[in-house]
């Protein structure tokens, strides 16, 4: 297995290929963006933030694929074949897939502790025949987690598997990182990631996520002419990006990668529909 996380002063500094697409960022407001994951009672809108197009230049980043790190710019490619055979077995990714990210994560970042807590399938098609636990592309802006949510989620996760030294681990650095991958070749909605350097704190809105069951929250994103894009075009299913969601490190440390899928140029009218699975990951530092 080959790890491609080496790291170099500033990608961002070389010229690269790029496209030029729309991204949709959140327009700043005064109450705190709603969004719920369900239809809402009658009268109540599925969200109440509005959004705008910004078309921006999303470079190419395949030829210096070994320089990202999810510590600096925030996410980082690399070569992960995989065991699995059906990736729409659950039995089969929480038994092959689990495990082979939870050494990968351990390989790529040096921790010395990974839980695994949720993972997420996308294929548009799937789901309009009616497979209601698989969804579709996000194509808005985003960070999965808040400063906030990301000890909140940690400790619930925790909880949830009868840990008992809690406070001790978050007490600890730790991170919340995803693991994406295609499950066939990308030909359309492929994802983009923001160097997280290029980020100001301010640009970050914490929103409520709205479950049935419980209420999460997230960063949706206000656009900055600063944020630099990037891609990496017909991933592979032998490809992966590692996502910084949160950490809990303030030293300069990458903490949020935001990230979105988009509409690529490029793609054809025939295109497949993007079909990925997304690991979402604890990941304790000694």
């Amino acid at each position: 297995m080959s790890l491609e996380t080496q790291v170099l002063d500033s990608p961002i500094s070389q010229p690269l290929p790029h496209v030029e697409a729309e991204l949709s960022y959140l327009i700043p407001m005064v109450e705190k963006p709603v969004n719920y994951t369900y239809e809402p009672p009658p009268g109540i809108p599925r969200h109440n933030g509005k959004y705008e197009n910004r078309r921006l230049p999303i470079k190419n980043a395949r030829q210096i694929s070994q320089n990202f790190s999810v510590d600096i710019e925030g996410f980082a490619f690399i070569r992960y074949p995989s065991h699995v055979s059906n990736f729409y077995d659950e039995d089969e990714i929480q038994r092959v897939y689990y495990p082979e990210a939870e050494q990968l994560l351990k390989d790529v970042t040096g921790g010395t502790q990974v839980v695994i807590f949720d993972h997420t399938l996308r294929n548009a098609q799937r789901l309009q025949a009616g497979d209601t636990s698989i969804k579709e592309p996000v194509k808005r802006v985003h960070n999965d987690f808040t400063a906030k949510s990301g000890y909140t989620r940690a400790c619930k996760e925790l909880a949830a598997r009868g840990i008992d030294h809690i406070n001790e681990l978050l007490q600890q650095r730790f991170a919340i990182i995803n693991i994406w991958r295609p499950i066939t070749p990308v030909e359309e909605s492929p994802l983009t990631v923001c160097d997280a350097r290029s980020i100001a704190p301010t640009d970050l809105v914490a929103g409520d996520l709205v479950y049935r069951d419980r209420v999460g929250e997230t960063y949706a994103v206000t656009y900055n002419p600063t944020h630099e894009w990037f891609y990496f075009p017909q991933m592979q299913p032998d490809e992966a990006l590692l996502i910084k969601c949160f950490d809990s490190a303030t030293d300069g440390t990458a903490r949020f990668a935001a990230h979105t899928g988009f509409n690529d140029p490029t793609s054809l009218a025939n295109a497949s529909p993007r079909e990925s699975i997304e690991l979402r990951t604890l990941v304790f530092y000694s």
